[in-house]
């Protein structure tokens, strides 16, 4: 019998840093993001500097958390931009959340340019001690 371990939130982090190397070559606006897995929730963190927090839009839809903000041109009319580095304008972010989360729970924070989402584990999905009995019957077979 063979036994595969399978980390789910492993393979939606690859399928995100593969996301982020295709946006990087392309040249599109990057949103960078960390994610956390603790006991009772996930964290994910996205860096968004010099972001107006009113422009910053966290949405839950059919299982798919999206993260949308802008960054507006900065230049008054007598000036003349002849350097230009700073992406400007809408970065969006989905991230496929798992069947294991509460997307009713989701709570969201901005502070110093990083935007942090809090979503909590299921309780079904948290880790449980599993209870071993004994008993004076023959052991279970495999």
């Amino acid at each position: 019998m063979l036994l595969t371990s399978i980390d789910p939130f492993f393979q939606e982090f690859e399928r995100q840093f593969n996301r982020l190397t295709r946006q990087t070559l392309e040249g599109g606006p990057i949103m960078p993001m960390d994610g956390l897995r603790r006991a009772d929730d996930v964290v994910l963190r996205f860096d968004l500097p010099g972001i107006d927090p009113a422009s910053i839009e966290v949405t839950v839809d059919r299982g798919v958390l999206s993260v949308s903000a802008r960054r507006e041109e900065e230049s008054a009319q007598d000036e003349r931009v002849f350097v230009r580095e700073r992406p400007m304008g809408t970065f969006t972010r989905r991230v496929y959340l798992s069947e294991h989360l509460d997307s009713d729970g989701i709570d969201a924070g901005y502070h110093n340019g990083v935007l942090t989402v809090r979503i909590p584990v299921l309780e079904r999905a948290k880790p449980r001690k599993v209870e071993i009995r004994q008993s004076e019957a023959k052991a279970i077979k495999a």
